[in-house]
């Protein structure tokens, strides 16, 4: 069982991508796959499937690699955690990299960026800074 189950799927992206591996796997949950619909969108993965061949759903996640085979995730930092709880407001958000990175955030109107959350007009729990 575990305790962050955001900040063990980061650790499973993490490690797969050192590792050059071309995916990663791990239990499914809502939350986990609202992250990884945003990292398709914004570019940072190639894919995701979900298999419920087994009697626990499993999502798996296909990782991008540039034609050099550096991966195109280059950083993923959970800031919230069980422990310590980070909320921000719609006009606290902070671009990560000076933009060249995104902010997750867990808000009223669902899991979105953070350019997504200062449009909607939201600010929310950061659940994790990718680059």
């Amino acid at each position: 069982m575990f305790t962050d189950p955001i900040a063990d799927m980061l650790t499973r992206i993490r490690n797969a991508g050192r590792a050059r591996n071309d995916r990663t796997s791990m239990p499914l949950s809502r939350i986990k796959l609202e992250i990884c619909k945003i990292l398709k969108e914004t570019g940072y993965i190639k894919n995701f499937r979900i298999s419920r061949e087994n009697v626990f759903p499993e999502l798996t996640i296909f990782l991008k690699y540039e034609v050099r085979g550096e991966g195109v995730l280059s950083g993923l930092k959970r800031v919230s955690k069980p422990g310590l709880r980070t909320y921000v407001g719609k006009n606290k958000i902070h671009k990560v990299l000076s933009g060249f990175g995104i902010t997750i955030l867990s808000t009223s109107k669902g899991i979105l960026t953070g350019e997504q959350a200062r449009q909607a007009g939201v600010g929310g729990e950061v659940l994790c800074n990718i680059w």
